[in-house]
């Protein structure tokens, strides 16, 4: 299950160097929709009916199936819909978008199975403009600062993975992290102060740490012996996560900054992943699948208490890493 989470996009691997699983589907019932906001336009007809315009397809995401197992990059509206591709790369696998702050580009890490293409690239919000950020190769979980200005990434330093900045051109480029773990998946704060991020142990562990980019002080969020992965921050500073539980399922949980109240928010017999917030903090969407590579992975959407989940995706595909964009329709 860790390989599982701790994906870095390289081509048939996970992060530990092992062969990157196809993950699957437990079944689970998509509930019923709350009443939607009543903006329609031309475009496709969304599950509850409303039709959606290509600018509110506000959701990007990796996908793939059987027959093109190479990623490419999806955008799809909150409220479902026929998603829009925005790449199209049959030999280079585009994964984990992430949302500028104003919506208009996606940072991703672009990557071939022969090593020519590997690195962090940007796009325009339709899929062109394609621009690498030079100084990103081998790097993975681009994530986007609130002012716009830098990119946070994790690389290999040595035989581990550490926490990078550096400005969207990729320079200068800056090491945050020199530990003797793995650090991944950097989350903002909305103030831009911080870093949440997952720190991986040689034990299988991971828990949630903090930095504070002045001073480069590390604390941590949650505990030692912990399975805690993919943190994501909330504008209403609350971090989102995917804890590998007692029940052994990986599940959303939330937690304060400090440390406190952390609570669940998902509890299927499933393992849901990659949770990322809504701009008004008040839903999440998520990746729901099961231990079986045989059946497809969708994407959900549930209010950050756990209710009024509903499936975003119906594909016979794999569906991965949504980003919500922060300008985007925020949802019912």
């Amino acid at each position: 299950m860790d390989t599982m989470i701790r994906r870095t996009g390289r081509a048939g691997t996970g992060a530990n160097g092992t062969a990157r699983p196809r993950r699957a589907l437990v079944a689970a019932a998509a509930l019923t929709l709350a009443a939607p906001l009543t903006l329609a336009a031309p475009g496709n007809a969304g599950a509850t009916g409303v039709v959606w315009a290509a600018p509110f397809r506000t959701i990007v995401f990796a996908r793939y199936d059987a027959a093109a197992p190479v990623e490419d990059l999806d955008a799809i509206a909150p409220f479902g819909g026929s998603p829009t591709r925005l790449t199209h790369t049959p030999a280079v696998s585009d994964v984990m978008p992430s949302w500028s702050p104003d919506g208009k580009r996606v940072a991703f890490l672009r990557y071939g199975s022969d090593g020519a293409v590997d690195g962090i690239w940007t796009m325009n919000s339709g899929g062109g403009d394609l621009k690498p950020v030079p100084g990103t190769e081998g790097a993975s979980d681009p994530a986007w600062s609130p002012d716009g200005a830098r990119i946070a990434y994790s690389k290999p330093a040595g035989t581990e993975r550490e926490i990078y900045v550096a400005d969207t051109d990729g320079t200068p480029a800056t090491r945050l992290t020199h530990t003797p773990e793995d650090e991944f998946r950097p989350a903002w704060s909305p103030d831009g102060g911080h870093l949440a991020y997952s720190r991986a142990d040689a034990s299988g562990h991971s828990r949630l740490m903090k930095i504070r980019l002045s001073t480069l002080e590390q604390t941590p969020i949650t505990p030692a012996g912990s399975q805690d992965w993919t943190p994501d921050w909330s504008r209403g500073d609350r971090i989102a996560f995917s804890r590998v539980d007692s029940t052994g399922f990986a599940h959303l949980y939330a937690v304060r900054p400090d440390g406190g109240g952390t609570h669940r928010i998902t509890s299927a017999r499933a393992h849901d992943t990659y949770p990322s917030w809504s701009p008004d903090g008040r839903r999440l969407v998520f990746t729901r699948g099961g231990t079986d590579d045989a059946d497809p992975e969708h994407l959900f959407v549930v209010r950050a208490d756990g209710t009024g989940l509903f499936r975003l995706t119906k594909a016979d595909s794999h569906d991965l890493e949504a980003d919500w964009r922060p300008q985007g329709v925020p949802g019912p």
